[in-house]
Formats: structure tokens, C-alpha cells, sequence
């Protein structure tokens, strides 16, 4: 059974934690985190690239030159796509990227996550993760105590501002809640911050 260190809000160790088999203790599917992650960057984009067609750029209509006898090639239209400045052939246009994944697929791949990040002891497990007050060096320095350096992710029960707001200008922390963590963001951080109180939600909803 996979198990996560315990810390207290002065960054000191005070247990262990054993991790659920069923969420954190699977063997992770490659192939549904992939899926997972091109869903999630799909879904992202904002769809607004676009081009001129051949029909749409602003030329004359006026055939170039007469069709025979000058001893180029034969030429219609200056917005011919062939042609410099004229009209892209298949031009993108805005359109919805969106698409969406089974839920048991979403499932898979959060598991897949979570039980990596398992295996590589980056779950830190904080006991009642709250600060008094709205202060960004603090709680950067708790961060560092217990390890959790570089790209972090923290993860409480239901959105705190005090958390979000001391949290928010220390580069490379992001601030997310129990209910609306994603596989991307998972793998997108080397270590996950997670109150103790959130993770008993995450393994009692994606159990």
C-alpha cells in the first residue's frame, strides 16, 4: 500500500499517511494519460486562427495576362493561391477544438496520475493546511521546508483566498481544490501539496 509523509503547518513530520490502492496504487495507462493530456491542450486553444481564401483577399478579378501566346504560365486571377500575396488554399478558420473524453476515461487517467506521483513519493499530506494570515514569504518558507520546491501544486478541501492569495507570487505554485483537479495539472507538477482533508475527498469520490 503506498503511504505519504504527514506534516504540520510548521513543516515538521508528524506521521504517515496510507494512500488508498484503488486511487493512488494502480499501474498508470500511458496510453489514457496521452488521451488525457491532448484533451485537456485541445480544450485550451482558443480556435481563433484564421486566413484569407482565394475568394476572400482583395485582388481584381482581371485575368493577368491573354491565356496564349506570351510564353508564361497561364494565369487567371492575381489572388490565385499560387501566386505571391494571393488567397491560402485550405485557409484555417476559427472553430471549436473541444472535444470531450468518456468519464471512466477521465477516471482512468486521473488515477494513472495520482498513483504515479505515488510511486515517486511527490504526494506531501498536510495537516489542516490553513494560514492566519495573507502572506506570500511564509508560506513559501514552509514550501521549501517540507520539499516541496519547483513546480508545486497545492490542493485544499474548498476554496481558501488566504491560501490562493499567499500562494499566488511564489513562481511555479498553483492553488486548485479537491473537486476540480485534472490529470494535466498532475503531471504538469513535480510535487503535490495536498490537505489532509482534501485527499480523504479525492480517495472517497474517485475510489
Amino acid at each position: 500500500m503506498p503511504k505519504a509523509v504527514i506534516y504540520n503547518m510548521a513543516g515538521d513530520k508528524v506521521g504517515e499517511y496510507a494512500l488508498s490502492e484503488a486511487v493512488f496504487g494502480i499501474e498508470p495507462n500511458e496510453a489514457v494519460l496521452h488521451a488525457s493530456v491532448k484533451n485537456y491542450l485541445a480544450n485550451q486553444r482558443q480556435g481563433t486562427q484564421s486566413a484569407l481564401t482565394k475568394g476572400e483577399v482583395s485582388y481584381t478579378t482581371k485575368k493577368p495576362w491573354r491565356q496564349k501566346g506570351t510564353g508564361r504560365a497561364r494565369a487567371g486571377y492575381a489572388g490565385s493561391p499560387v501566386w505571391r500575396h494571393g488567397g491560402v488554399a485550405f485557409a484555417p478558420k476559427p472553430r471549436d477544438y473541444r472535444y470531450s473524453l468518456t468519464k471512466k476515461t477521465r477516471r482512468l487517467a486521473l488515477k494513472s496520475a495520482l498513483s504515479d506521483k505515488a510511486v515517486n513519493e511527490a504526494v506531501l499530506v498536510v495537516d489542516g493546511l490553513k494560514v492566519e494570515t495573507i502572506k506570500t514569504k511564509p508560506f513559501a518558507d514552509f514550501l521549501a521546508k517540507i520539499g516541496a520546491t519547483g513546480k508545486a501544486m497545492v490542493i485544499t478541501e474548498n476554496v481558501d483566498e488566504a491560501v490562493i492569495k499567499s500562494a499566488r507570487n511564489i513562481p511555479g505554485v498553483t492553488v486548485t481544490t479537491a473537486t476540480i483537479i485534472s490529470a494535466y495539472e498532475i503531471l504538469n507538477n513535480s510535487v503535490l501539496v495536498v490537505d489532509k482533508a482534501a485527499l480523504q475527498k479525492i480517495e472517497e469520490v474517485f475510489a
